[in-house]
């Protein structure tokens, strides 16, 4: 036994030899690394992140939305390996900007920085950006490919001209005083970032153009250039949906916050629903001579799935059920928005019977419940597990 107990003591006293040796004290850094689909990526972006903050104590969270590919379990074999790193697996969620938000609360430096896993960011530019937060001279510093010195080369015609009009909506719009507010690399004063995170939506992708038209020209901020790389391994997570999240975003921030980003998703959805609805019934009302209350059922619950299938897909895709979830979440929406269909019918046949006109008992039947379905969808059918 005890020849046992002195072999154990050695291995764990060789294993702590061969950890490698960090900074003394609490970090001065938090670098934090949404991550989805990025297991090639993440060892080569923290040999790069040692390299670049040597002599800065550090720490990088790396926040992972349950990649399918394990990213979680290499980051989590990295942190068995250097205490610096650690990993938040999320669960149920998705999301650059809800991940950046969680892992800034996380963290425990006074500053945090946020950049991609992808590899296209420049490390390099992080001691800079973290002695311009010490030195008082900003409460923000964001990397910037389109002020003096920097680039975004690395891009194709049509991401840089959806980039190029995204900052200059965000510009004119939001009335956003930054050359980049698209940018997805920066840094900024966790006290700062903590103040704002409760009016910060968890969806889409641009949390800095969160960040700086929720703070209303509150941040000091100051913009460093930096080029642009081009991605070694994986996919890009950007397609069609982020467009959408951009102008919800936009729409949000313009009647400062009363609408959520969520809903204006789900009105934007119940308004192509209600297209769906007056479709039906005019086809049942005209194509087989159904009566009005039958014809207006029809296009309730046609319009009930489309907007399930669509939610489903679009407002709650970072909630999105999958496999028979899918089918039970269906008859869970139908379940709870039946008090709705109900109120729906009455309403419409009541107009029709004193104004006998179908699109406008349609439309006046079909936007009776959507103040219904929106708080019983989210209560019931995606709510966070």
């Amino acid at each position: 036994m005890l020849r046992i107990y002195a072999f154990r003591m050695n291995e764990a006293i060789r294993r702590d030899a061969e950890a490698p040796p960090g900074p003394a004290g609490l970090p001065q850094l938090s670098v934090v690394v949404p991550t989805f689909n990025e297991r090639d990526n993440v060892t080569k972006l923290f040999r790069r992140l040692e390299t670049a903050l040597q002599g800065i104590g550090f720490e990088v969270v790396f926040v992972d939305d349950n990649s399918p590919d394990g990213t979680w379990q290499v980051v989590r074999e990295l942190a068995r390996q250097d205490f610096r790193v650690r990993c938040i697996r999320r669960i149920g969620r998705r999301g650059l900007s809800g991940a950046c938000i969680e892992g800034i609360l996380a963290s425990s430096a006074p500053y945090a920085a946020v950049i991609d896993a992808d590899l296209q960011h420049d490390e390099t530019q992080l001691p800079k950006m973290l002695s311009l937060l010490q030195a008082g001279e900003a409460d923000l510093v964001v990397g910037s490919r389109y002020v003096e010195g920097g680039s975004a080369d690395s891009f194709d015609r049509q991401r840089a001209g959806a980039s190029a009009l995204a900052t200059e909506v965000a510009k004119r719009v939001l009335r956003v005083k930054i050359a980049d507010p698209m940018s997805g690399f920066f840094m900024i004063r966790r006290d700062r970032f903590e103040r704002l995170a409760p009016q910060l939506s968890t969806q889409g992708f641009k949390i800095l153009l969160d960040i700086v038209a929720t703070a209303r020209g509150d941040l000091r901020v100051k913009e460093i250039p930096y080029s642009f790389g081009a991605r070694l391994h994986g996919e890009s997570k950007l397609d069609s949906m982020v467009a959408l999240d951009f102008l919800g975003l936009v729409l949000a921030k313009l009647t400062h916050d009363v609408v959520s980003l969520r809903f204006l998703l789900f009105a934007t959805v119940g308004s192509i629903g209600l297209l769906v609805h007056l479709g039906v019934l005019f086809i049942m009302l005209k194509g087989f001579a159904l009566p009005f209350a039958q014809a207006q059922t029809c296009g309730a619950l046609s319009a009930m799935t489309s907007n399930f299938i669509l939610n489903n897909f679009l407002t709650y895709r970072d909630q999105r059920l999958k496999g028979f979830a899918i089918l039970r979440g269906l008859l869970l929406f139908i379940l709870v928005c039946s008090v709705g269909l109900f109120a729906n019918v009455g309403v419409a046949f009541s107009v029709y019977d004193q104004e006998p006109i179908w699109w406008l008992a349609g439309a006046a039947g079909a936007l009776m419940g959507v103040v219904w379905n929106y708080a019983m969808s989210g209560l019931f059918v995606w709510r966070k597990r």
